[in-house]
């Protein structure tokens, strides 16, 4: 075995949000190249450290030297090297590039590349040591880095994220000479700002992480650190019978914040558990990046844990410290609630006429006067209360002009329900007000009840029709208006309540001012939502399943998984193959046909299989009728199992192609109506192989 290889960039403190990538990508970066260059294998154990002063990597069986290379260089065919016996000027300015003198060019060897014989030259090139190629790949690397803005310190011309004091760069315990960053490699770092004393010679790479936790007070690995931080968390909270509010950013940002971790538990005053807990949990998580708790009810206790970067005999300054700094952001909370409370919602609506919402589109208050109308005519479709959903939609945005919502924009929709209740609006139109922004995210659960859903539908469409009709499409992955977001949630919503699309962007697009948005705005914004339909889908279905069904541009959403399931039992009945196989047959026959096919004629049916096949599809125009009409589409593709016989020996049998033109149009019209019978479901030719 090979010593291991550590690379340590000792830092000033890094930006804790980015730190996890930074440390992933510095130690992926470096890796990869010693791999490309032979130092190591590709299965080599490789270690990533990241702490908010250092980014590091080990990387176990580092070689000192890279193998020996193979090198190959092809040149000219044979048949163009020789000329009456000697060198042709293309073979003699390959044996130049290769180093050779003009006499050595029968040296070279002849391979065969599968066309022709053509010269080749082979040598053996000496494997570099690591020490020469090292610095290099730090260098590159660093280059590389997801990194926010770059800075330059001192007098250095070197740029990094932030200011680097130190590089150290181990071969087991042998220091690899280098420079980086105006750097000189050694074997020297930094512990614990506070908890180390001076300089730390770290012994070996091998022993790195140990002697850095022993003597510098600082777990370095970013995943270990964040371990024992949830660990620790999750005893303090179990002590107290509470759970923690906290999501992974949080975990992640505090674990990027300290080096020794250490779990503290404060309090505040319960007075302050009288403004929404909502409000108290952003303020401790964002402000403090505290972890507050709930208990079993899941109500906010009026205890918090904090992580510290700080180890004392007696934590109680650190701990009274933090509990007077939360204090005054709790009494900022306490009093921006109390003040929005004294004036009602309904009084605030006004004053979004002052607040631009597109330079293009109007402010905030033409577009509410837009949400009530789209959220009444969505009501009405759902059958849901007018009344309620149009008030809704004028109170939606109302609490934008909030001292809380100002503060905390998070909390927009949630502050707007505790007020709306505070004035006395109906249940359902308070739970509206907030439930309209849902779902916000990929699993986000779904506004619950008609009004909720009329007024959310009516937000995220407005925001389609509008933005996307004014030309901002989302391109790669520029969506500043969050339009993608915003189709998926209307997608979600249409999948379980029996709306039409095209009627729902026909009716948001009414409620716009004449020549606003662009003509073909409602097509093209339908076209993108189906991209975004089957790619909501593709986790669940087969491709080909998708296409087919969405081939047919259904516009009642709902429909699509019952048509989806249709296809999965279609696709295991034994006929299926050959049915879908002569669906993409016919496809293709009349994809060719000028103009149009002409009116099927009985009386020009001549041979018997066709005369079969049309008696087939008389047979089953009724039955599959009916069944559609209860949406019973897998009935509706089962019966199609009945065709396979005479489909097959009308293909055998009968030339499509005819000389007679009048029998040619009238043996396509009758492909154009199988065909029509047949994709009534989904498109069964994009099921065929």
């Amino acid at each position: 075995m090979n010593p291991t290889l550590l690379i340590e960039l000792f830092t000033e403190e890094l930006p804790p949000k980015a730190l996890p990538k930074l440390g992933t990508a510095f130690a992926d970066g470096i890796f990869a190249e010693l791999v490309s260059r032979g130092f190591a294998a590709a299965d080599a154990e490789a270690v990533t450290f990241a702490s908010p002063r250092r980014l590091a990597v080990t990387i176990a069986n580092v070689a000192a030297v890279q193998p020996e290379q193979t090198i190959e260089k092809r040149g000219p065919a044979v048949s163009a090297g020789m000329k009456d016996g000697k060198p042709s000027p293309a073979l003699l300015g390959f044996a130049r590039s290769c180093g050779l003198a003009p006499e050595a060019v029968d040296s070279l060897e002849t391979v065969h590349d599968g066309k022709q014989d053509v010269y080749v030259f082979r040598s053996v090139k000496a494997g570099e040591p690591l020490a020469a190629v090292l610095s290099d790949i730090v260098a590159a690397t660093l280059k590389k880095l997801p990194a926010p803005k770059m800075m330059r310190w001192a007098d250095r011309e070197g740029q990094f994220i932030r200011p680097v004091h130190g590089l150290t760069m181990l071969h087991g315990s042998d220091v690899i000479a280098g420079k980086v960053l105006h750097l000189d490699a050694g074997r020297t770092t930094r512990g614990h700002r506070f908890l180390s004393n001076g300089e730390i010679s770290i012994n070996t790479a091998e022993g790195y992480a140990r002697q850095m936790h022993d003597e510098g007070k600082v777990i370095a690995s970013f995943a270990a650190r964040r371990a024992l931080i949830g660990e620790k968390l999750k005893e303090a909270a179990a002590a107290l019978n509470a759970t923690i509010a906290a999501d992974d950013a949080l975990f992640d940002e505090v674990t990027a914040l300290v080096e020794w971790p250490v779990v503290l538990k404060g309090e505040f005053e319960a007075e302050f558990l009288n403004v929404p807990q909502e409000c108290l949990i952003l303020t401790m998580q964002q402000n403090q990046k505290y972890f507050p708790l709930l208990d079993s009810n899941g109500k906010l206790m009026n205890q918090f844990l904090l992580v510290s970067n700080l180890q004392t005999a007696d934590p109680s300054h650190i701990i009274n410290g933090n509990e007077r700094v939360l204090r005054a952001r709790l009494s900022d909370a306490k009093f921006f609630f109390e003040q929005d409370k004294k004036a009602k919602l309904d009084t605030r609506v006004g004053k979004l006429a002052n607040v631009v919402y597109h330079n293009k589109i109007g402010s905030q208050l033409e577009r509410v006067t837009r949400l009530e109308s789209i959220a009444g005519e969505i009501a009405k479709l759902l059958g849901a209360d007018v009344s309620k959903a149009t008030r809704a939609a004028y109170l939606a945005k109302a609490d934008l002009l909030t001292d809380m919502v100002g503060e905390f924009p998070e909390l927009q929709g949630i502050m707007g329900q505790y007020y709306a209740k505070h004035d006395g609006e109906d249940t359902d139109v308070a739970y509206a007000v907030e439930a309209h922004y849902k779902p916000k995210f990929a699993g986000d659960t779904l506004p619950e009840g008609a009004i909720a859903q009329a007024v959310s539908l009516a937000d995220k469409l407005e925001t389609l029709v509008g933005i996307y009709g004014i030309g901002l499409i989302p391109t790669g992955d520029k969506d500043p208006f969050a339009l993608r977001r915003a189709a998926l949630g209307v997608l979600r919503m249409a999948l379980v309540q029996p709306l039409d699309l095209k009627v729902l962007l026909s009716t948001t697009a009414a409620s716009f001012p004449a020549g606003l948005i662009a003509e073909g705005t409602v097509e093209g914004l339908y076209g993108f939502m189906l991209d975004r339909l089957k790619n909501l889908l593709a986790a669940e279905y087969p491709a080909a399943d998708i296409d087919a069904v969405l081939a047919l541009k259904p516009t009642l959403i709902n429909d699509v998984t019952t048509r989806l399931a249709a296809v999965a039992q279609f696709k295991a009945l034994p006929e299926s193959a050959a049915l879908a196989a002569a669906n993409k047959r016919i496809r293709n026959i009349l994809k060719k046909v000028e103009g149009e096919v002409p009116a099927l004629n009985a009386a020009l049916l001549q041979e018997a299989a066709e005369k079969d096949l049309y008696a087939a599809l008389q047979a089953l125009q009724a039955p599959v009728a009916q069944v559609l009409a209860s949406n019973d589409f897998t009935n509706a593709l089962k019966q199609l199992a009945a065709l396979k016989a005479p489909v097959d020996a009308f293909f055998d049998g009968v030339m499509v192609m005819a000389d007679d033109l009048a029998v040619r149009g009238n043996r396509l019209a009758l492909l154009s109506s199988l065909a029509e019978l047949m994709n009534r479901v989904a498109e069964l030719s994009l099921l065929a192989d």
